[in-house]
């Protein structure tokens, strides 16, 4: 099992909680963007810079993930690609993304893309809180418990 990160929009903040988790557990973490990353010198830290382009990191994520690697991620449609290659897929905000539930998020995520294209103002998400951080930390800590 690894961990996967789309890491273009993931906060620094979690990408810092992430870094740790991969030293404490010794499971190796891919954080992939199309820009270059920095990570600590670490033999279970990996950064991956991948083309500029729609979607190249997440295809990237996609075709390397094997069945049971989890895939930090706020992109719906690369939460649902993971889900259904037999993966596992965790927002920065702590939410796992699951079969129950993936449909719905992308009913609501193409609904309010719909919206925006016709022109209505849609607010985005709000700020990171430290509450977010803290049920992110607390879920991934709790799945990679249940691996050992």
């Amino acid at each position: 099992m690894q961990i996967w990160v789309d890491a273009d929009a993931c906060p620094v903040v979690i990408k810092e909680i992430l870094f740790r988790a991969a030293e404490r557990t010794h499971i190796l973490a891919t954080f992939v963007a199309n820009k270059l990353l920095y990570v600590p010198p670490s033999p279970y830290l990996k950064a991956m810079q991948v083309a500029k382009g729609f979607d190249v990191a997440d295809n990237v994520i996609v075709a390397a993930l094997a069945a049971g690697d989890l895939v930090i991620t706020a992109d719906i449609p690369l939460a649902a690609q993971v889900i259904e290659k037999g993966g596992h897929a965790l927002n920065p905000r702590g939410e796992f993304y699951s079969v129950e539930n993936i449909r719905e998020r992308l009913a609501m995520r193409d609904f309010m893309e719909s919206l925006r294209a016709s022109g209505v103002e849609t607010q985005g998400p709000s700020a990171l809180q430290s509450s977010d951080r803290h049920a992110f930390a607390k879920q991934l800590d709790q799945f990679l418990v249940r691996l050992r």
